[in-house]
């Protein structure tokens, strides 16, 4: 089969057992491994999506620029669709993010503008508020939104749940996955609910975030907020995308538990995965090890591959300096 663009090539990843790292865990551990993406990572089907759907609203009109705040990887994705479609691209990025990622932007032809990380959201300084004041700046341009654009959950019920549906042959009975914008968990937790409402959904969380707490009490509160360093997930505010009601409770991980699982998944398993990767899989048997019977199925997203990460997790020098080695 001949492809007319590489973006054509998105969706459609393997499912993969987990075996070492899952052993003593009653029930069955199954990766969702989504680096087979041709931008490696899940953000790849919620960038088509987006564009898509601002295309039929007339919001992105031909040779416009797409400007959006990212963590990196939906930024690599949205690159990748601006190529095969001809549009520009801007993106921000905070600085803690991995400088593998805004490497690979520039590499597919995007401008890139570095903001401070530990900043409130609102701040004229975060990547946020800069993302969308260049927006309001430039003509015939587009602000995705990713936290609060609605596309981005859509994009996973219409292809991510289905495939993890179909890919389990209907036997799936929890799902598992990080949480930053809210669109991978909450979209796969919307159709397999609808499949299966005794279906459980785990969010996994980090310690910096409000997300856990403001699940369990209704309570936004800012005392939760504090630097960490799992890059794409967890979060200072409440994206539109999360709904809580879809999620049936979460897991907080530490940075360094996610970084060593990380490198156990690449050691043990052999898969090459980034550090919100680890952090899904640790949270994820950290409930299984409680929750899960013999006869039960769950399902982990990981969401991108480690060559975003070579000067961090996979470098020694600098998991020494952190102390996680």
């Amino acid at each position: 089969m001949i492809l007319t663009s590489i973006t054509e090539r998105i969706g459609g990843t393997p499912c993969v057992r987990l075996n070492k790292v899952a052993a003593g865990i009653k029930g069955t551990i199954v990766a969702k491994v989504e680096y087979f993406n041709p931008g490696h990572s899940v953000k790849d089907r919620i960038a088509v999506k987006m564009i898509e759907d601002a295309e039929r609203k007339g919001l992105l009109k031909p040779g416009g620029t797409i400007i959006e705040c990212t963590s990196g990887n939906t930024g690599v994705g949205l690159a990748l669709v601006a190529i095969s479609k001809g549009y520009k691209c801007i993106f921000t990025m905070n600085d803690k993010m991995s400088r593998e990622k805004a490497d690979v932007l520039r590499a597919l032809g995007a401008e890139v503008i570095i903001c401070p990380a530990f900043v409130d959201a609102d701040d004229p300084r975060s990547y946020y508020s800069v993302a969308a004041r260049i927006h309001r700046e430039t003509p015939n341009s587009f602000h995705p939104n990713q936290y609060h654009n609605l596309s981005n959950t859509q994009a996973h019920y219409e292809t991510t749940g289905p495939e993890i549906w179909e890919d389990t042959e209907q036997k799936i009975t929890h799902f598992a996955a990080g949480v930053g914008t809210g669109g991978t968990i909450c979209g796969v937790s919307k159709f397999l609910k609808e499949k299966n409402p005794n279906i459980k959904t785990i969010g996994i969380d980090t310690y910096g975030s409000v997300f856990k707490k403001y699940k369990e009490t209704g309570i936004f509160d800012k005392n939760e907020i504090y630097p960490y360093g799992i890059e794409g997930i967890g979060e200072d505010m409440l994206p539109q995308n999360v709904d809580f009601d879809l999620i049936d409770t979460f897991v907080k991980v530490t940075d360094k538990d996610a970084a060593l699982m990380t490198r156990r998944l690449c050691r043990e398993e052999g898969l090459f995965v980034g550090w919100s990767s680890g952090a899904a899989v640790y949270g994820a048997l950290e409930y299984a090890q409680k929750h899960l019977t013999e006869n039960d199925l769950m399902v982990v997203i990981l969401p991108d591959h480690g060559t975003r990460y070579l000067r961090k997790i996979y470098n020694d020098d600098w998991m020494r300096e952190k102390g996680y080695m």
